[in-house]
């Protein structure tokens, strides 16, 4: 098999010039099919095309799920924090870091369900989703080494669960004595129900034999592929069957889909705020429900013992400016009609749309139904692709990365083959995890369709890739 040549850059004398949008921003031509206008749609005082201006121009950006975006306004809020912090960094700290900190934490309890009135104790800010997964399983990790929890006694986890996440799991508490049980999940899926019917399955296999299930680590939308959990049943079950402890990873949650700590009913529940709460990296929080003394920092500082929220407050000499702008990311949202959940529905919506148009145009389907996909979904490639490995994924998302312009993430999906025995052109073995943001436009998703087109028209193969 010949190796793929990919196109080359044009050159100023013999090939077709490189097209502009209307803007004069370079925008990749794709036999000139589609351009790339810069988002301008001003929405309630919003300007998105100077709110964003920042973004590399003529690139399909359909990645927000994975590092989010931060718009100008809530930057130049930080920039000042970093600005006050150098200008005289003892009077930051010991008058302005933790009342700042303060206002970020109460600033963000209306969007979790929690009142600003109630006490901000069980809210802790923390550099992201994966350094709460560590407090939480250091936590967990402590109990089974102090004969809290018998060696042996199970971690229920889905198979999806986010890679750093499983891998916390098993440096903390397997190492401590605990027996890890995944949740095998199939994909694609047709209804919550999937995930419920193997879910019970595996709190059965982990009741069983004289164990118990201490803790089930469970996420509210999986990153890869992505998919919406029902948490709140799952969490219901859990109690039902007497699980200790409930730890739910909404890293992608948080302007996502709504979030209400409350209901869910979680022990722990951790989101990012960087990646769909338009705050800047990186920043997430922490809520525990009525244990934030119990949980400590891997990071001791001065302020050990004083209560998570003090101990992330202040882990050494950093940068904290990011935790501190959660007020403005707050004002940013709140310019849009229906505020962040008119976000979310637009979102939504739009990015269901996409999806459908992409999956026809290609002949496939989406990877969940869309009550289970939030900003985010899962859209099969052609089979005739050839995406048989996480290798063949990653050199695909490159090459649209580096020739198309179009920054998306290729999730390959071994258990469907394994699982259904398929095999050849027709099979899905890949999809293309899209997003939808605010700043999104529509040219962007015909950016991606052409080029995946194009490469079907021209019998590429990821075996061609070198």
């Amino acid at each position: 098999m010949e190796p793929y040549t990919p196109p080359h850059e044009p050159s100023a004398s013999t090939d077709k010039k490189p097209s502009f949008s209307t803007n004069g921003h370079y925008a990749p031509d794709l036999n000139g099919a589609h351009q790339l206008p810069l988002a301008k749609r001003p929405r309630h005082g919003v300007c998105l095309a100077s709110e964003f201006a920042h973004h590399e121009t003529g690139v399909a950006r359909l990645n927000n799920g994975s590092f989010g975006s931060c718009p100008a306004s809530v930057l130049r809020a930080q920039g000042e924090f970093q600005r006050l912090f150098l200008a005289q960094p003892d009077a930051f700290y010991f008058k302005m870091l933790q009342p700042a900190l303060e206002r970020s934490r109460r600033a963000l309890m209306p969007f979790i369900g929690l009142k600003e009135s109630e006490s901000s104790e069980g809210v802790a800010l923390v550099d992201n989703a994966t350094t709460a997964a560590a407090i939480v399983l250091q936590h967990m990790a402590w109990q089974f080494t102090e004969g809290a929890f018998h060696k042996g006694d199970v971690v229920l986890m889905l198979h999806y669960a986010y890679g750093a996440v499983k891998k916390s799991i098993h440096a903390y508490v397997a190492r401590a004595g605990a027996h890890v049980i995944e949740v095998p999940l199939p994909f694609p899926l047709s209804s919550p129900d999937d995930i419920i019917r193997e879910f019970r399955s595996s709190l059965q296999l982990g009741n069983s034999n004289g164990r118990r299930v201490r803790m089930a680590v469970i996420d509210h939308i999986t990153s890869m592929p992505c998919v919406v959990v029902p948490v709140r049943e799952l969490v219901q079950i859990c109690r039902e069957e007497g699980v200790d402890q409930v730890f739910v990873d909404g890293a992608h949650a948080i302007g996502n889909v709504e979030v209400d700590v409350e209901a869910i009913g979680a022990d722990f529940y951790t989101s990012n705020l960087h990646k769909w709460f338009f705050c800047p990296p990186a920043v997430a929080f922490l809520h525990s429900k009525g244990k934030s003394n119990s949980l400590h920092h891997p990071v001791v500082s001065h302020e050990y013992g004083n209560g998570l929220p003090m101990e992330s407050g202040w882990i050494g000499t950093r940068d904290y400016s990011a935790q501190l702008v959660v007020p403005d990311a707050v004002d940013f949202v709140n310019k849009f009609e229906g505020g962040i959940e008119g976000i979310r529905k637009r979102n939504h919506e739009k990015v269901v749309e996409m999806g459908r148009m992409l999956a026809q145009a290609w002949g496939t389907d989406l990877g969940a139904p869309p009550e289970m996909s939030g900003s985010m979904v899962m859209v099969g490639l052609p089979g005739c692709l050839g995406i048989c490995s996480d290798s063949d994924a990653m050199k695909l998302r490159g090459l649209l990365r580096e020739e198309y312009k179009v920054e998306v993430p290729i999730y390959y999906n071994s258990r469907r083959r394994v699982e259904a025995g398929e095999e050849g052109p027709t099979c899905i073995t890949g999809y293309a995890r899209i997003s939808y943001q605010v700043y999104n436009v529509e040219a962007e998703y015909f950016v991606l369709r052409d080029a995946i087109t194009k490469l079907v028209n021209d019998g590429f193969n990821c075996a061609m890739l070198s």
